[in-house]
């Protein structure tokens, strides 16, 4: 932890905390959800820490709340999880090789891929996303209990405007992203195909389609790729060949 300190600067450590923090309000509001839904406190405090995927969990809950079959709810939850392939993809080259890979892969969420994908250097992306994943791996299920302690007082969530904080949030740590142009496409592409799958799709898969704004990005790195100033043109080929 002192190493964490000494490489990451003041602002990514408040960041972390703050983002800690919200993420056990939100845990709180899981597990009044997962109350009410029937869950014994044990398995709402198991599930949020063996899972630790907020949008999922919350989807299972909700399936099992209107009766849905618990595999079915599991399916669905690990349907909306998959987003995490598109966070392993961008994150796996900051995690550690070898078999702690498979222990750090369990902190990939919406959280550490926000504060690593800020970072520039590569030591101080690993520290941000195993300080973030450490503050998310202790207040979710952390919140979780708490919210399981205050579901017979708070029988809906969404009256205390709990579900607005995190996505709030989020939008504040992407904002300083948007400025470069390739970025802000992808992300007005995504959005816009999460939006039109909304009325569509069942609840938390329509954000999988936002995977669409990759494209872009896929599409600019081939169009960098394919330029004559990548591939060399025939006028540097004669100038290098006719040079005294």
């Amino acid at each position: 932890m002192r190493s964490l300190r000494r490489t990451l600067d003041r602002a990514t450590v408040r960041t972390v905390l703050v983002m800690s923090m919200s993420v056990l309000v939100i845990g709180a509001s899981y597990g009044v959800t997962a109350h009410s839904a029937g869950l014994d406190w044990w398995q709402i405090v198991v599930i949020a820490t063996v899972v630790l995927a907020g949008s999922s969990e919350f989807v299972f809950v909700g399936i099992i709340a209107v009766g849905g079959a618990p595999l079915l709810a599991a399916l669905a939850g690990l349907v909306v999880n998959t987003r995490n392939f598109g966070y392993g993809l961008s994150m796996g080259r900051f995690l550690p090789r070898g078999w702690p890979t498979a222990l750090a892969a369990h902190l990939i969420n919406d959280e550490t891929a926000a504060v690593t994908a800020v970072e520039t250097d590569q030591r101080r992306a690993r520290a941000a996303f195993l300080l973030c994943g450490a503050g998310v791996l202790v207040s979710w299920p952390l919140g979780s209990a708490i919210g399981v302690a205050i579901g017979e007082i708070v029988a809906d969530p969404a009256s205390l405007g709990l579900d607005a904080a995190f996505p709030a949030l989020l939008a504040t740590l992407a904002i300083p992203a948007l400025r470069e142009r390739k970025t802000l496409c992808a992300a007005l592409v995504g959005g816009a195909a999460a939006v039109a799958a909304t009325p569509l799709l069942p609840a938390g898969v329509p954000i999988l389609c936002a995977l669409a704004g990759l494209a872009v990005i896929a599409r600019d790195s081939g169009d960098r790729r394919g330029t004559p100033a990548a591939q060399g043109t025939p006028v540097d080929h004669q100038r290098q060949e006719y040079a005294p």
